[in-house]
């Protein structure tokens, strides 16, 4: 911690932890039992908050709710809420706030949440209300430019322009082959039905040539007359999971099918991955782990948290592909949650959701990281990724310089265009060093107001600025080990 004077200010900056927020709890019945119920444990528990002893019905009710089900997550949400009332007072805050979220990403029964729903509705708002608008952004970096020498962040929100993108929407980026291969859906192709025309999804794929994408090309030996979409491809390029929707070899509406190829450079032996990946629903956004051997998708098949969930499946000693599994209610809501991605070099997973707490759009894309069979609570990757709009299929290179993904400005999901652009502190899978600060008048005590910007002298870059909280407080994930510049306004 330091101390440092400015004309009449004083700036207090703390380093408070390198660790994700990880749940205390483990639901190890998750994936193996679809409710638990225990009569006499239930009766106990119920005379207990009968009687008003808290202190015992702690430890029954803690025991009891680390025995949950995915079904118990919809019918017996009353237990977390009041395990997380008994947690502020028996456990740690950081425990209750931990179990108030479950409570609000997984409850459909007519519960009184109304007053958890308000602190993070508060909260919410409150963090939504520290980022400065992007326009200003903008206006903040052209200042800059005038007052000072440091080189200017690099821009945000750059659209990927007409060799990749077309009139008709294109999305679900991945990459391939030392970042040099683009693989990414596109609804540009037309199919005759009956008397009129419909927008097909089918693959295409650029290639990098000297530092800049060539003109996407048709997949046509996995494009059909089906759709085809939500690819992700191996690190040597020759093994292809993709999504194929309403094809007679397709169990549900949409199936993961599987591609090699071959050593002429085509496409071959095109198959449905099976049937303990796939079920009779939809299933799609394929996405490898680094290490290859587990494979995350979304699917809507019944037995989940929500209205879709992420699924993953590893391979087995004989390189099978084991009966897939839901990834748990610490990712997954009562909502949506789609389009996976495992950053290739960390242990970390992006996905798109609109039932996560904190948002500034419809959909927002977050990050959570994986340890020890356990994800982090999810981390919301901040406005100069996710906006008013809707934002899916989240990509990013090996080297975590630049991110790929399609956004819509407005609701329509037919105007998806892709871009690419530097990526920002908050979306880095090694930003977990929070820095915490506070500005206060150091004759008077109290607190200043302006914006904080934190520069990362080391890329050039800037992190996505804050208004002072009203306490004069502020707050920023970053790399540790890299040089910063702060700079109040």
């Amino acid at each position: 911690m330091g101390k440092k004077k400015e004309s009449s200010a004083l700036l207090q900056v703390d380093t408070l932890g390198t660790e994700g927020q990880f749940s205390i709890y483990n639901f190890k019945n998750i994936n193996v039992i679809n409710e638990y119920y225990n009569k006499g444990k239930m009766q106990h528990i119920q005379k207990l908050e009968a009687d008003k002893k808290w202190a015992q019905l702690y430890p029954a009710l803690q025991d009891y709710v680390m025995q949950f089900g995915i079904r118990n997550f919809y019918v017996d949400t009353y237990w977390i809420w009041r395990l997380a009332k008994l947690t502020e007072i028996y456990g740690t805050e950081e425990e209750a706030r931990s179990l108030y979220k479950l409570a609000l990403r997984h409850h459909h029964q007519k519960i009184d949440v109304r007053e958890i729903e308000l602190y993070y509705d508060s909260l919410n708002t409150q963090e939504i209300d520290n980022f400065v608008p992007l326009d200003y952004y903008y206006k903040l970096v052209e200042h800059r430019k005038a007052i000072d020498t440091i080189r200017p962040p690099r821009g945000v929100l750059l659209n990927m322009g007409r060799k990749i993108n077309s009139r008709q929407a294109d999305y679900a980026p991945t990459l391939g082959m030392n970042n040099q291969v683009m693989i990414f859906t596109s609804k540009r192709n037309e199919q005759l039905q009956g008397l009129s025309y419909r927008k097909n999804e089918d693959l295409f794929i650029s290639l990098k040539s000297d530092g800049y994408w060539d003109l996407s090309t048709d997949m046509r030996e996995i494009n059909t007359q089906y759709n085809e979409g939500s690819a992700c491809i191996s690190k040597n390029g020759r093994t292809l999971y993709f999504s194929r929707c309403e094809s007679p070899e397709s169990m549900g509406n949409c199936d993961i099918f599987v591609a090699k190829l071959n050593e002429d450079s085509v496409w071959t032996d095109i198959e449905n991955i099976g049937f303990s990946i796939n079920s009779v629903s939809w299933d799609s956004h394929p996405s490898l782990s680094h290490t290859e051997d587990t494979l995350y998708f979304a699917s809507d098949r019944i037995g989940g948290f929500g209205l879709s969930d992420i699924y993953f499946t590893y391979k087995n000693d004989k390189e099978e592909w084991m009966p897939a599994q839901n990834l748990g209610p610490v990712v997954n809501t009562r909502k949506n949650e789609v389009s996976p991605f495992y950053h290739p070099n960390y242990e970390v997973l992006f996905f798109s959701s609109n039932g996560q707490l904190f948002k500034f759009g419809e959909f927002d894309i977050y990050k959570t990281y994986h340890n020890n069979d356990q994800w982090s609570e999810p981390i919301n990757i901040g406005p100069l990724v996710n906006g008013r709009g809707s934002e899916f299929y989240f990509s990013i290179d090996s080297e975590s310089k630049d991110l790929f993904y399609s956004r819509s400005a407005t609701r329509d999901l037919n105007m998806l265009d892709l871009y690419s652009f530097p990526l920002p502190m908050e979306a880095q899978p090694e930003a977990l060093t929070t820095i915490a600060g506070s500005l206060t008048d150091s004759l008077t005590g109290k607190p200043f107001t302006g914006i904080v910007s934190v520069i990362d002298l080391d890329e050039g870059t800037a992190v996505a600025p804050k208004y002072l909280r009203p306490d004069g407080s502020f707050e920023f994930d970053l790399i540790n080990h890299r040089n910063y510049l702060l700079i109040i306004q």
